[in-house]
């Protein structure tokens, strides 16, 4: 309603992206009044939940305590793809490679171990016989598990803002909203001559978060990723059986990839890429000859047969917290403001359970999940 005031809502939220999307949903289908709001569109490229896939994997070298929050999504995806009639997960299996003194190998074995998760343990040569187009150091070794795979990222994100329309929540795209005031009763939301009211608004606009609440007791930093999709120069070596997705720690960094989905291209992309740290805003999207690089210095290295040409390459942004770990709270003095952001560049497969967890914030005022390791007091000097 322009010049004027929208009716009001239980929830606003602001941002569809995955978390946005998700909550939308699951407001929208527990039957409350939810509108959400998107200064682009849902899947846009100018953030952090577009580039057709993104990992899912169960075994989590970021920590064991996600585990518990993995076992769920797990059963929210396949939910999610029979309510919308699409299908999102493709569990293609997942090898993570490295040294066994790095990051990658030690952190996924101890949460695989934690959780009694199913996984193998590969020296090189046997990692190279079963997936034939890695070349694996000697010293190196992988953990193989059949629970890995991908999501379809924009997919996801259309087959939740059509469940939450169908089940009456509003949309409203193309729509910046300027400002976030606590009122003494809920919250009002101006958008340029418009206001909208609700009694909370859940925020998931990722690296946008700060701009909307300032107050945010962090330091958050926003940087620039890219990911690209070669043509293989033997196409045999890449399907599915032959080619899952990895994970590979190096004396670059860790990268990670996908076997072929939807096209003959190979997508594989460098983890925190350059580290280089943007605004959100007008940051360069121009896909450079040193990114490209960057990533084919990995695949010179160890998967000689995906380092054919170029067929695409975007960038995309993480929003990152000093410790790496999301952000799930309320704000400070502020129990009508629920953030959902960042998610530190792990957080698209924890979609489906992210959203679960803010509408029963939003409609019960707790959640039967531990999101105690996502809290801002953490960041809060006593």
């Amino acid at each position: 309603m322009i010049g004027g005031m929208s009716p009001g809502y239980d929830v606003a939220i602001v941002g569809l992206g995955a978390m946005g999307t998700a909550a939308l949903s699951a407001l929208a289908r527990r039957g409350a009044r939810v509108v959400g709001i998107e200064r682009f569109a849902p899947g846009h490229d100018k953030g952090s939940s577009h580039g057709r896939t993104r990992v899912i994997r169960l075994g989590y070298m970021e920590h064991p305590s996600y585990v518990p929050l993995l076992r769920r999504t797990y059963e929210l995806w396949p939910e999610l793809e029979a309510a919308s009639g699409r299908k999102l997960l493709h569990l293609t299996g997942i090898a993570e490679i490295g040294p066994p003194d790095g990051s990658v190998v030690p952190n996924t074995l101890l949460a695989s171990r934690t959780h009694d998760l199913p996984h193998e343990v590969l020296k090189a040569g046997a990692l190279m016989e079963r997936f034939p187009a890695f070349r694996i150091p000697d010293d190196y070794v992988g953990v193989v598990q059949p629970d890995g795979g991908f999501v379809e990222a924009e997919a996801a994100i259309e087959a939740q803002v059509a469940l939450a329309k169908a089940a009456g929540a509003e949309i409203r795209i193309g729509t910046r909203v300027d400002s976030i005031e606590r009122r003494s009763k809920g919250v009002r939301l101006a958008i340029g001559e418009d206001v909208i009211e609700a009694d909370q608004v859940i925020v998931c606009a990722g690296a946008w978060v700060k701009r909307l609440l300032p107050d945010l007791p962090v330091q958050l930093r926003v940087t620039r990723q890219v990911l690209a999709w070669f043509q293989p120069l033997d196409d045999a070596l890449f399907t599915s059986s032959r080619f899952p997705v990895f994970l590979l720690e190096n004396r670059h960094g860790i990268h990670y990839g996908f076997p072929p989905h939807g096209d003959a291209t190979v997508k594989i992309a460098k983890h925190h890429h350059a580290d280089e740290a943007v605004e959100p805003e007008g940051y360069d999207r121009t896909v450079s000859a040193g990114d490209e690089a960057m990533i084919r210095a990995a695949i010179a290295d160890h998967i000689p047969a995906a380092n054919g040409r170029l067929a695409a390459a975007k960038t995309c942004l993480y929003t990152v917290t000093p410790d790496g770990d999301f952000i799930i709270d309320r704000m400070p003095g502020a129990p009508d403001i629920i953030v959902a952001s960042p998610c530190s560049g792990h957080g698209f497969k924890f979609a489906p359970v992210i959203g679960e967890i803010l509408a029963d914030l939003a409609t019960t005022g707790t959640t039967r999940h531990d999101i105690t390791r996502f809290g801002l007091a953490r960041f809060v000097r006593p």
